[in-house]
């Protein structure tokens, strides 16, 4: 099996239990698994292929996306949707999603994946859940795939539409039969549960305002019924979402969560911003998970998620980037240094949160969200998942005294080198599996014909 030697680490930064951090650090790689960490003094001289950084960058842990909606960079900055709310939001582009094409699905996927790739993602999490046209997660996952990113794919839907008292257009959503079936197939197809696996399926019903209870329950039930299939949806993300849980089913939206059998450790659910205490208690009692997504959340005007109070109480939290249409950006690092700010605006606090923390929700904790113990940490017997930072840049000018934290207190673009599962995605600051260029030429062609219909 081919090996990697990456040595001259300026620091590495493993995020283990001890958060241990590496001066002129190494990393030896045998295949796509992690076999030796320490320092280049310590580690062997050669290897089939030597990396030397020289002692210029910064290594760890590949960042983890834990919410996304990929095929929204195509509706990015949508006039109608600028200045509205969630609610006014989503109607806003309804009408613009209702024209995606399995061809729109694919390229964005790609530019998604890519862009994360480029600002330190390694794993990934989409929850798409509009299947107008010739859509299929299918070309999701085969975009995704050709680029390299390790990929949670989410089927998602909506199945209750305006008619009945649900926010989407009826044009939208699909039939609840239609849905399962469609679900099964997919698991049955594409899912891996195995160690260092690359593909895994999660079934991810919208929100409570675009599905039914019934659906919510027998989704959940389908899932448990495969090992390492995952349950996410989004909950208690503004005011609003929370008065419709409480005059459609009588029930905040935390209770609403229980009350359909999801909560547990098998599930994580994107926002929360508006989860009261009680759940945020029960959240973290049952290991339920959060993906918090601080740009949406500012962008949108839904408030700001209690993080800090979620991780006293043992809730598991990762990041999410949310979609290239709410955010709308796409950079992971970027999110982490916004989660960090916004912690302590929202408890008045500059200790609450430490930029090792936010680099531990976004690797470890992202992890952990996803049921993932191969990924969030370097160690011997972990995947193969790191990017490299130059240190030697403008921005990093003057933080000799602490490097690792200047990757969240600065503002870090994107990364100079990505390892997914062994292999080498980013090299020097450029993709080696895809030409960028030619994606983005072709997605901004089809995000014209979007807007145009």
């Amino acid at each position: 099996m081919p090996t990697l030697l990456v040595k001259n680490i300026h620091t590495l930064v493993t995020m283990n239990d001890r958060r241990r951090e590496i001066r002129h650090g190494a990393l030896l790689v045998r295949d796509n698994v992690i076999e030796q960490v320490g320092t280049t003094k310590e580690l062997p001289n050669t290897a089939d292929e030597v990396l030397d950084l020289q002692d210029r960058h910064i290594v760890l842990p590949g960042l983890v996306n834990t919410h996304h909606h990929f095929f929204q960079n195509l509706t990015r900055v949508t006039p109608a949707g600028q200045n509205g709310d969630l609610f006014e939001w989503l109607t806003a582009h309804y009408p613009l999603w209702s024209n995606l094409t399995a061809e729109g699905m694919y390229y964005s996927s790609q530019l998604a994946a890519a862009e994360l790739i480029l600002s330190g993602c390694t794993t990934a999490s989409d929850h798409h859940y509009l299947f107008p046209n010739d859509c299929t997660l299918d070309e999701q996952i085969r975009a995704v795939g050709g680029i390299g990113l390790r990929f949670h794919a989410s089927r998602g839907s909506m199945s209750v539409g305006e008619s009945n008292g649900g926010l989407p257009p009826d044009f939208l959503v699909e039939k609840e039969a239609d849905i399962l079936k469609d679900s099964q197939r997919l698991i049955e197809q594409y899912h891996d549960n195995d160690r260092y696996s690359m593909v895994r399926i999660v079934l991810a019903p919208c929100s409570p305002f675009s599905v039914s209870q019934d659906l919510m329950k027998e989704s959940a039930a389908m899932a448990r019924s495969y090992p390492g299939v995952r349950l996410h949806t989004h909950l208690a993300e503004t005011k609003g979402d929370v008065e419709y849980s409480l005059s459609k089913f009588n029930l905040t939206p935390g209770d609403y969560a229980e009350s359909v059998g999801w909560l547990g450790d098998d599930v994580w659910h994107a926002h929360c911003v508006k989860l009261s205490d009680r759940s945020i208690d029960k959240f973290g009692q049952t290991g339920t998970g959060v993906a918090h997504c601080p740009c949406s959340n500012m962008r949108l005007a839904s408030g700001i998620a209690p993080i800090r109070k979620m991780l006293n109480a043992n809730v598991p939290v990762g990041l999410g980037v949310d979609g290239a249409a709410s955010n709308d950006a796409t950079n992971l690092f970027h999110e982490a240094r916004q989660a960090f700010l916004l912690a302590r605006v929202k408890d008045e606090d500059a200790s609450v949160m430490t930029a090792r923390d936010a680099l531990e929700i976004a690797t470890k904790g992202g992890a952990k969200v996803l049921g993932r113990n191969d990924i969030g940490y370097l160690a011997p017997g972990m995947a193969a998942d790191f990017v490299a930072v130059d240190l030697d840049k403008p921005g990093f000018v003057g933080t000799q005294q602490d490097p690792v934290a200047a990757l969240i207190y600065c503002q870090t673009d994107y990364v100079d080198y990505s390892f997914i599962n062994g292999q080498k995605i980013v090299d020097r600051g450029n993709l080696t599996t895809i030409e960028f260029k030619q994606i983005i030429e072709k997605s901004n062609q089809i995000a014209v014909k979007l807007a145009s219909k």
